[in-house]
């Protein structure tokens, strides 16, 4: 039986049988060994969206090839590669072209899909942020995608006098770390849906989270002509932002292990895995669950 983890937004995750539809010529089909498990999968967990179908549960696959479609020449059987496609929580899955990447080893830093999820909040809408470089940046959260889009910002060069607002990894941010911010931004990348938008006239914000403006909120960015984008993972941007990740972490440009901070074994302890996910028990930050 081909297993497969999936909610129907009641409060749990519970397991059943996928089957895999047939594979189409530019698809191919992966043994799962690892998933990481996204803050959006225990969000439709517990009923804040969704549910989605069963061919769409879990999105941060790592899995090692096992077939190939006539049509697929970049990577063989016995490849590693990670995934942008679903369901990465079940046993063994098709992925679409450019939803995938060779990677080097079965390591959860090759864990590519939420990575690159930071790195395309920024890269998706590249040319736009280059109009404003040099003005004020805020970086609306100090996790984990906000480490990302940082480096990325970093590492591309620009300019931008960058304040992020939150309280972690005091590290990696240094002095542009700060608790309040000042003033208005040429340029918003929101990664918490606080509604917060001290946004300029003619600014661009880059609205990260599933939460919508109020309608309040939509009318006074429309008003102040402020442009209000999304990064999304079905972005043609997102494969490239993959290939990024993955080239980024290979150099040492961008550390992404320690975030990396709990595995769940998938026969015994993958209950525990959304259980975490949900509750963020002390010096948790992100889990994964380990086919094998």
């Amino acid at each position: 039986m081909n297993r497969l983890l999936m909610t129907l937004g009641n409060g749990t995750f519970y397991e059943t049988s996928y089957i895999i539809p047939e594979m189409a010529s530019t698809e191919i089909r992966v043994k799962n060994i690892m998933t990481g498990v996204c803050r959006s999968d225990v969000d439709m967990m517990v009923g804040e969206f969704g549910p989605l179908p069963d061919n769409m549960q879990g999105h941060e696959g790592l899995g090692e090839v096992i077939e190939v479609g006539k049509m697929v020449y970049d990577v063989q059987i016995g490849d590693i590669v990670a995934t942008r496609g679903e369901p990465a929580y079940a046993d063994f899955y098709n992925v679409r072209a450019r939803e995938y990447i060779k990677v080097p080893e079965a390591h959860p830093r090759y864990i590519l899909e939420p990575v690159a999820c930071g790195i395309n909040a920024v890269n998706q809408f590249y040319y736009c942020l280059k109009r404003k470089d040099g003005g004020r940046l805020l970086l609306n959260g100090s996790g984990f995608l906000a480490s990302v889009a940082y480096r990325t910002l970093k590492i591309n060069n620009f300019n931008f006098d960058i304040t992020v607002l939150g309280y972690h990894n005091q590290e990696l941010f240094g002095r542009d770390l700060k608790s309040t911010y000042e003033g208005e931004y040429d340029v918003i990348i929101d990664l918490k849906g606080d509604d917060l938008y001290p946004i300029a006239n003619n600014g661009i914000l880059v609205n990260c989270v599933a939460k919508a403006a109020s309608k309040k909120q939509e009318e006074d960015l429309l008003w102040r002509s402020v442009m209000t984008v999304r990064p999304s993972p079905r972005s043609p941007t997102f494969h490239n932002s993959m290939e990024y990740a993955a080239k980024w972490i290979d150099e040492g440009s961008l550390d992404v292990d320690k975030f990396w901070t709990r595995a769940y074994n998938r026969d015994t302890e993958w209950q525990q895995a959304f259980a975490d996910s949900l509750n963020r028990p002390e010096n948790y930050s992100r889990g994964y669950i380990v086919w094998q």
